[in-house]
């Protein structure tokens, strides 16, 4: 993730609450660690709608 980048949109945490989190100023939290393989998908979803580009996926 970007912090920088972000604008606090929260479309990441609508889409992928189990990872994502917002925190009291509307930024997300991402939680630590890879992303589980049953929601590779969802957070595909979450990146990819990003009005920021802010989130992104790493290998």
């Amino acid at each position: 993730m970007d912090p920088i980048g972000c604008r606090a949109h929260g479309l990441c945490a609508d889409l992928l609450p189990e990872l994502v989190r917002l925190d009291e100023w509307g930024f997300p939290v991402v939680a630590p660690g890879a992303v589980p393989a049953a929601l590779a998908t969802e957070a595909r979803r979450a990146a990819a709608a990003c009005p920021a580009l802010a989130l992104r996926l790493q290998r």
